[in-house]
């Protein structure tokens, strides 16, 4: 092996996991809060900087923006645990296979989402009840947002090639560069050239082109079979089905997860625009505290797929187990913390007492057991890396979206109250947990009654 693969690789077949999983683990936890530093340094600029109806049209775009682009979120999952599972079957060529059939697939899906989100930008937000005085400013941050989407899409299934041969640390770098992209061009274009939404979508979309350019960098300069050769890049059918049965499922359920949240989000507009803002702000911190369950359950997927296909499978449920234990407690150490100074927190996004009084229901009522969803997660993420993706999709389908769509149609109604309609999220976490790890359990013990026979 070059110095380049040892220096960038972690080995994931042989020896102790706490470490090597924390080594993976950091640096991916931290790429995904810069991501969501591109969405929070809009908030706040434009909270800041604009006005609070401002605030409501960046924030209030986040359900319709995941719902958008997760299907393909998941398909690039399924990259990473094909291209996993190769590299435990130490399989050069079909790893060629499938970096570029990835890279086909990655740039044919940020097109059509593209395309996509312009479209239906209006008449989504619409249907979400998006209150008069932030539709069209919500309407222009969304499409210019799209207008960006294909460098979103290849920076993330480049992401994906390098995560599955334990390289999170590149990533992590190349999205410093574009954070810092983005806090730049946001604060010119909304303090100097008094844009508002536009410049922050204008902003984020150029950092997002950055960060494509330099994934493409990387891949192409890549050694041995990681590297990405453009003029050879070839759909490979039997690469591709393996990444969509894995995908689809997995993106399906994000799909559904957020079409949950649009639901949600389309009660909280009935609220009116304090609501939006509040609840937009104080959705910054469960995204920061996720993505610690997020990060473990990304180790959980490259992990165990390279030990599934080595046929190790004493150490996929130790690593299923210690996954499921820090992504919890580091969600958990967020949680509290963020709560704890709710004030502080929230007064960076904005200084409205109206807004500030439903940021804090939230934080109070969502935030504070937010680390409950690691259970559901992290047991879905283990089950995936051993190639079981429909099962999982369809206890989430049952614990987020029915039960969230019972809670808002049926529930809510009868009471009309802000808090009552956040209780739907702790309680969905406590159902869908309790769930799939009965789902796992069964799994397991499924997979080692094979291996005996």
């Amino acid at each position: 092996m070059d110095n380049t693969k040892s220096r960038n690789q972690i080995d994931m077949l042989h020896g102790p996991l706490l470490m090597k999983i924390i080594v993976f683990t950091l640096p991916l936890a931290a790429s995904s809060i810069l991501q969501q530093l591109f969405n929070s340094v809009d908030v706040a600029v434009v909270g800041r900087f604009a006005s609070s109806q401002a605030l409501a049209a960046v924030g209030s775009n986040t359900p319709v923006i995941s719902l958008l682009i997760n299907l393909f979120m998941g398909v690039s999952m399924g990259a990473n645990v094909i291209i996993s599972n190769h590299i435990g079957q130490n399989d050069k060529r079909s790893i060629r296979d499938a970096i570029g059939t990835v890279g086909i697939t990655a740039l044919v899906s940020g097109l059509f989402l593209m395309v996509l989100g312009i479209s239906v930008a209006r008449p989504i937000l619409t249907l979400m009840n998006t209150p008069a005085d932030v539709l069209d400013l919500a309407v222009t941050y969304l499409r210019i947002f799209f207008l960006g989407i294909p460098f979103f899409m290849i920076f993330d299934f480049g992401s994906a090639i390098l995560r599955s041969m334990g390289d999170t640390r590149r990533p992590l770098y190349i999205l410093m560069v574009a954070g810092i992209v983005n806090t730049i061009l946001n604060l010119i274009f909304v303090i100097v050239f008094h844009m508002s939404v536009a410049g922050v979508a204008i902003a984020t979309s150029i950092a997002n082109a950055v960060s494509a350019a330099l994934i493409i960098y990387l891949l192409i300069h890549e050694k041995g079979p990681f590297r990405l050769n453009i003029k050879r890049m070839r759909v490979k059918w039997k690469e591709l089905r393996r990444m969509l049965q894995i995908g689809v499922p997995a993106g399906l359920q994000g799909m559904v997860f957020s079409f949950s949240n649009v639901v949600v989000q389309s009660a909280i507009n009935g609220y009116g625009y304090g609501a939006i803002a509040g609840s937009a702000a104080a959705l910054n911190f469960e995204f920061y505290s996720y993505f610690f369950i997020a990060a473990f359950n990304g180790a959980a997927i490259t992990f165990i797929g390279q030990n599934y296909g080595a046929g190790k499978l004493d150490r996929v449920n130790r690593i299923f187990w210690i996954c499921m234990a820090l992504g919890a407690l580091t969600c958990a150490l967020c949680n509290w913390c963020f709560t704890w100074q709710d004030e502080f927190f929230l007064g960076l996004f904005t200084g409205d007492p109206h807004v500030l009084e439903y940021g804090k229901i939230r934080m109070h009522n969502v935030l504070v057991i937010q680390f409950i969803a690691a259970s559901y997660e992290v047991a879905a993420s283990a089950m995936r890396g051993m190639g079981k993706s429909i099962a999982p999709t369809l206890v989430t389908i049952f614990g987020t979206c029915v039960l969230r769509m019972v809670w808002v149609f049926a529930v809510l109604p009868h009471f009309n109250d802000f808090k009552l309609l956040m209780w739907v999220y702790p309680f969905s976490w406590a159902i869908t947990g309790f769930m799939m790890l009965t789902l796992y359990r069964i799994h397991w013990k499924n997979v080692k009654k094979q291996n005996i026979n």
